[in-house]
């Protein structure tokens, strides 16, 4: 039995090599990834179960590694390794964007530029892009995890990251994972706090980018981007 898995594999594997991922079924791209976790157990009615229980390959990779691990067959080690695939991508995507340094002067290269870096996330988060003097990115700040509300993301946050990096500029950017890249009451008024907040710091918010999977929104884009109005005094 040893051996007949093993012949499987290995055919799996020169497929793979020969063809790429594009013809192989869902179930037998998790087969070929459990192979580097399950070593020795037949990793084919694994992967069928994991597609059952989860319901997509897409599903079976953002899933809770504790979940993951009490599949049959899967163990803590699998678990991990198959968490592991989305996350590392993001970074690959993002470092393949980040690595030349784009300058972010349209709303199409912030998309270039967000669309890997949340790609895969199954909450929201909230970053901040601290830019240079030339609209490059100096650091892409993770400021929240969750429903993006004033409670998560306080003004207070986005300004000490702002300052921390010497941000000439920002733009903010979050995600809506289940839903589209509309933005919501919560999200206009968030925005409009934190450009008063950085706007007295001098430090102009240059958009707002909400990301649902490959659509973006664009307030800057979309004219709904509010304006610094300075304090003025009495």
């Amino acid at each position: 039995m040893d051996n007949l898995h093993q012949g499987h594999r290995e055919r799996l594997r020169k497929r793979f090599l020969a063809e790429g991922l594009d013809a192989f079924e869902d179930h037998q791209v998790l087969e070929l990834l459990l192979f580097h976790a399950v070593h020795r157990a037949d990793t084919n009615p694994i992967s069928h179960q994991l597609l059952r229980r989860f319901g997509s390959l897409s599903a079976v990779l953002e899933a809770d590694p504790r979940d993951l691990a009490t599949v049959e067959g899967v163990g803590r080690q699998a678990a991990v390794f198959l968490s592991l695939i989305p996350q590392v991508t993001r970074r690959y995507f993002q470092d393949r964007v980040s690595r030349d340094q784009p300058r972010l002067t349209t709303s199409e290269a912030v998309a270039d530029y967000l669309v890997p870096l949340m790609a895969g996330r199954p909450e929201e988060v909230f970053y901040v892009l601290c830019l240079d003097t030339q609209c490059r990115v100096i650091y892409p700040a993770l400021i929240g995890e969750g429903t993006v509300k004033e409670a998560h993301v306080h003004p207070r946050h986005v300004v000490e990251e702002a300052i921390r990096h010497r941000a000439s500029s920002i733009i903010l950017a979050h995600n809506h994972p289940s839903g589209t890249a509309h933005p919501s009451n919560q999200d206009h008024q968030l925005t409009l706090h934190l450009v008063q907040a950085l706007g007295a710091l001098d430090i102009p918010v240059l958009d707002h980018i909400i990301v649902a999977g490959r659509q973006t929104y664009s307030f800057a884009r979309e004219g709904v981007l509010p304006r610094f109005q300075p304090l003025v005094g009495g």
